[in-house]
């Protein structure tokens, strides 16, 4: 990780490792890379704009981002990520995390999946979501250098077809629960594995209403 500078490395401390170590044994290497990758470039970003972050706390957000795909740890009724947030919050209050901390922590990893709003918020909400436009996106690609790329998937392999790979986790782990993703990104990944999905509309919720006129 030599292109990797000093203070966007993974903490080494007791969250940071206890955290590790949960998501090691709960999710799958996909999702465990993946989730690294993100923390990497994350960090990175908030070195690059001068940002002043916790780099437990954004560890923290990457790494359960995508916890609520996981058997176990998704509900019937909630997005995804609002489960991976309250697993997230859960386990850091179990730690003695604060409960402000935790929070925007939860904060982070509820909204990643919200394109244009995280990244006027605290950085460390604003850096989950740039990891993941990222690594899942590339929408940044270019703002990393090769090195800074390669030491990146060296450390954490992308699979070789990580596109598809990745869609097909989304779509397990949300499959079960398509009325969760009304109004959000996920519903394109139902779309894309289901010709005959039809997604909510926010027009047709607004005409179907109890209201008169």
């Amino acid at each position: 990780m030599s292109e990797i500078t000093e203070a966007a490395v993974i903490p080494d401390s007791k969250l940071a490792r206890a955290i590790t170590e949960y998501i090691r044994d709960t999710e799958t290497d996909l999702l465990f890379n993946h989730s690294s990758r993100v923390y990497q470039f994350g960090a990175m970003a908030g070195v690059r704009r001068g940002l002043t972050f916790d780099r437990e706390l954004l560890y923290a957000g990457a790494m359960f981002h995508d916890i609520g795909l996981m058997p176990g740890h998704g509900s019937q009724h909630e997005r995804f990520e609002v489960d991976g947030a309250h697993a997230a919050r859960d386990f850091l209050r179990s730690h003695g995390i604060s409960e402000a901390d935790a929070y925007t922590v939860w904060t982070a990893i509820a909204l990643h999946t919200t394109p244009g709003v995280p990244q006027h918020m605290h950085p460390v909400v604003a850096l989950v979501t740039a990891g993941v436009e990222m690594d899942v996106l590339g929408l940044t690609y270019s703002e990393y250098s090769d090195a800074e790329r390669e030491a990146v998937v060296n450390a954490f392999p992308r699979t070789p077809h990580f596109k598809e790979d990745i869609i097909e986790a989304f779509y397990d782990g949300i499959k079960h629960r398509p009325d969760t993703t009304f109004g959000n990104v996920k519903a394109d990944v139902i779309a894309d594995k289901e010709p005959h999905f039809h997604r909510g509309n926010f027009c047709s919720v607004i005409r179907n209403s109890h209201w008169h006129g």
